[in-house]
């Protein structure tokens, strides 16, 4: 790989990196406080609060609290303007802010922004009240509040940029899909700046959370809700719901370095494949996760030998946990460096899941230091051969590449490859 002042990658490529970070989670809705609760391995479930949860299974997620939109958005915005979106609104201009303000030409800011449900909430709300209240009762708002481009209306508007405005769902995989997306329109020249993140509220919300119930995908320790996330770990029984909204503030290398910002990481490789199997249940064999592995690790210019730890998937699901494992032990020929996973922290934040957990992976980079997976408490027998992070503190790496992995449901595999910028292959 080329050294830190050099502005192309090993293909020619503009290389890209990260100088912001914004976050809306469970784990906190400003960066030090979601660092702090997740480099202590801190769970984030409780019971909810958002509705009565006494008729379903379960009865907990990972809410977000403490989260203040009057920040960014008027009272009539707030009114305009699904949950969803203005999480990502908060998040997105956050991570501009942390990136120091860098201003570019309206015309080549580029907003790339997934979701899974978008505003799936509002439309059942409206839909209650066309049925209960009748058409005239349905808000005029309805179409902006559903629509899943209104968190990138929202940004582009607040910004007022001009370039591309993408919004893309590839369920759980959106968020580093996004990425992907953002990092593409920096190196194709297209853009020289972008805010690239995903957004979802929708999962905590009574027909949501019924509907995986109904589809036994969530876990059910209600009298235990501290471990009920345990991915990779014996007694798994379904992921935890959770919501929220990351972004991160993507630019050139040479562009960074010019004014002197703070690189977290650049973002050296990603990947995507599919599995073409079932359109809920991954394949088992997990070899397309494999191959989506490997490519993001050659799409970056590194060996697995390069790699110093894995942000995984890691959903605490029976399935999803033991494909996951078989799929990094054949990628890494039997010995994966060190796995954690973020969703012991703030659950199944949905299509954002893989934007929160990038920007656990670059301050991982940024930090050497890989976060604890909380809830887990002894390895699976299906997931043997992984070197799973536990306990109250992060383990000591140093600043080494991650790779970050999503994987949605239709078997959509994304993987993004972060490193400390000017990082040379050991190969």
């Amino acid at each position: 790989m080329t050294g830190p002042g050099q502005s192309l990658d090993h293909l020619g490529r503009r290389r890209v990196v990260l100088t912001g970070i914004g976050m809306v989670t469970p784990a906190g809705c400003d960066l030090d406080t979601f660092t702090d609760t997740v480099m202590a391995g801190r769970p984030t479930a409780a019971p909810v609060t958002r509705f009565d949860p006494s008729r379903l299974p379960t009865r907990f997620a990972c809410q977000v609290s403490g989260f203040d939109p009057g920040r960014y958005l008027s009272g009539k915005d707030l009114r305009r303007a699904d949950l969803f979106a203005q999480y990502a609104l908060c998040a997105a201009l956050d991570a501009l802010a942390d990136a120091g303000t860098p201003s570019c030409a309206p015309v080549r800011g580029g907003i790339v922004c997934g979701s899974s449900f978008g505003g799936a909430h509002s439309y059942a709300v409206q839909a209650l009240n066309c049925r209960d209240r009748g058409p005239t009762e349905v808000s005029p708002l309805t179409t902006t509040l559903l629509i899943p481009n209104s968190a990138a209306a929202f940004i582009g508007m607040k910004l007022d940029w001009h370039g591309p405005s993408i919004t893309l769902s590839t369920a759980c995989a959106s968020g580093i899909d996004a990425i992907s997306t953002g990092v593409g329109l920096i190196r194709d020249g297209r853009c020289d700046l972008v805010l690239a993140g995903a957004t979802d509220s929708a999962g905590v919300s009574e027909v949501m959370m019924a509907a995986f119930c109904q589809s036994d995908a969530l876990s059910t320790r209600n009298d235990d809700v501290a471990t009920a996330s345990r991915p990779f770990s014996v007694g798994r029984d379904g992921y935890v719901m959770g919501e929220g909204a990351a972004f991160l503030a993507l630019e050139p290398l040479d562009g960074a370095l010019d004014r002197g910002a703070r690189i977290y990481a650049e973002i050296a490789g990603t990947a995507q494949s599919t599995d073409s199997h079932h359109l809920t249940a991954p394949n088992p064999t997990g070899k397309w996760v494999t191959t989506c592995m490997n490519t993001a690790i050659t799409d970056a210019g590194l060996t697995c030998a390069d790699i110093g730890s894995i942000n995984a998937h890691g959903p605490s699901t029976p399935l999803g946990d033991a494909m996951e494992a078989r799929a990094l032990i054949a990628a890494f020929d039997g010995a994966p460096p060190p796995v954690t996973s973020s969703k012991g922290v703030f659950g199944h934040l949905m299509g954002a899941s893989g934007a929160a957990e990038a920007a656990v992976a670059a301050l991982t980079v940024y930090r050497g230091l890989v976060p604890p997976t909380a809830g887990h408490e002894k390895l699976a027998e299906d997931c043997e051969g992984l070197d799973v992070v536990t306990g109250g503190a992060p383990r000591y790496t140093g600043c080494l590449p991650v790779l970050s992995n999503s994987f949605g449901l239709g078997g959509q595999n994304s993987c993004v490859i972060l490193a400390p910028p000017g990082y040379r292959s050991l190969s």
